[in-house]
């Protein structure tokens, strides 16, 4: 499995703490957002409405406006729309019936479960090309560099 491609879904730390932070956000409803990016190299994410009239505490929609506006962002971006994030609140990480029903077969899913407020485990996936189920895809997220040390002065008392 490569990383970036068809196999594999590539997140840095800033845009993995993105989806997460907008996850808890969002709690206890489902949030939504776009992934920008490079094959399967995850950019930036732009975060969107959860427009869907069916109770966005289960279900997640993406209006026509708000996918044009995220084609948009990735091409001023010099990047391209990839795929849509979402959370599962108090469930798993891992595609429900309905996100399997309103998926499309060319772009990556990234999915977090948020428990009880807390961003849990992140997940990525693809539809199958006959769209019969998803596929889990490798996932890399660049971990967190720690801050550097600040040390303090000790001739100015800091």
């Amino acid at each position: 499995m490569s990383v970036g491609g068809r196999n594999g879904i590539a997140l840095g730390a800033a845009v993995a703490r993105a989806i997460r932070e907008h996850g808890a956000e969002a709690y206890p409803f489902e949030c939504c957002g776009a992934l920008i990016g490079h094959g399967g190299a995850v950019i930036d994410v732009l975060p969107l409405p959860n427009t869907t009239s069916e109770g966005p505490r289960r279900r997640f929609l993406v209006n026509a406006e708000d996918y044009q506006a995220a084609e948009a962002a990735a091409e001023s971006r010099g990047a391209e729309l990839i795929g849509f994030y979402h959370s599962h609140p108090d469930h798993p990480a891992r595609p429900s019936q309905y996100d399997l029903d309103h998926a499309w077969p060319f772009f990556a899913y990234i999915i977090v479960s948020v428990e009880r407020g807390t961003p849990g485990a992140v997940t990525a996936w693809r539809l199958a090309e006959d769209r019969s189920a998803f596929e889990a895809q490798l996932l890399a997220i660049e971990r967190e560099e720690p801050a550097p040390a600040r040390w303090a002065d000790a001739r100015s008392g800091e």
